[in-house]
């Protein structure tokens, strides 16, 4: 099986059409030498282990973190304990919005779900540079609105389909993203618990086991060891319809 590229898109998270999350430039990619380097200098690296926090929800705001390797989760807590993913973040991706430059509470949590390599920018720092330089702050409104558009469209998903028609969105996302061809089936290079699947979707992790059976009677899929492999992509795709 071909090696998933880890890049194909900016993140995972629960969109109605992958062409949102396909990469755009990072923010460093945007900005010329100079200013790229006066932004590393106000920089402290960061490294994360799996499961390490970079903040909790709730905490203050100081600033953003640019994600140089591995994978980031960002997700809500609600009181009950229940927990929503808003997304997965991969390298060449800040997290920290929408306050860029630190201010109020955090309204998420975010952890490191593989080892992760981060640069943390201090806010104050950040927005005097911003100030300094038209090219940065360009860079970073539009990071901003690209972060904007992929959560807008998450509570879209939320608000106008049900939970079934959210997780088979889902799984066509996945493969088309993260998928790769063996024979018949599309195999989602990343492997996913359905806990995992249902924080994305808003839903319950003995939901989601019991649909993800159903799927598989029906030859729709194939889930072994986290690995989903659809077998049945058209017969997906026509009941999201």
């Amino acid at each position: 099986m071909a090696a998933v590229d880890m890049t194909a898109a900016a993140g995972v998270m629960l969109v109605e059409s992958d062409s949102l999350v396909r990469p755009l430039p990072g923010l460093l990619d945007e900005l010329g030498p100079a200013d790229r380097a006066r932004l590393r200098a106000i920089g402290r690296e960061r490294v994360l282990e799996v499961g390490d926090l970079v903040w909790r929800q709730g905490d203050v705001q100081t600033g953003i973190y640019l994600i140089n390797s591995g994978r980031i989760r960002s997700y809500y807590a609600a009181p009950s304990g229940r927990e929503v993913t808003l997304a997965y973040w991969f390298a060449g991706n800040f997290v920290g919005g929408p306050d860029l430059f630190g201010a109020g509470p955090h309204m998420w949590s975010s952890s490191a779900i593989e080892r992760s390599e981060l640069t943390f920018l201090p806010g104050p720092s950040l927005r005097k540079l911003a100030l300094e330089s038209p090219t940065l702050a360009v860079a970073l409104l539009d990071a901003l609105a690209f972060k904007a558009r992929c959560y807008s469209a998450m509570a879209q998903m939320l608000g106008t389909r049900s939970v079934t028609e959210r997780l088979q969105r889902l799984l066509i996302f996945l493969s088309r993203i993260y998928g790769t061809r063996r024979g018949r089936e599309v195999v989602i290079g990343m492997p996913f618990t359905h806990g995992d699947l249902a924080n994305l979707i808003g839903s319950t992790r003995q939901w989601v086991t019991v649909q993800l059976a159903r799927m598989q009677a029906r030859g729709i899929i194939k889930y072994h060891r986290g690995l989903i492999a659809i077998q049945n992509l058209p017969a997906l795709d026509l009941e999201v319809v």
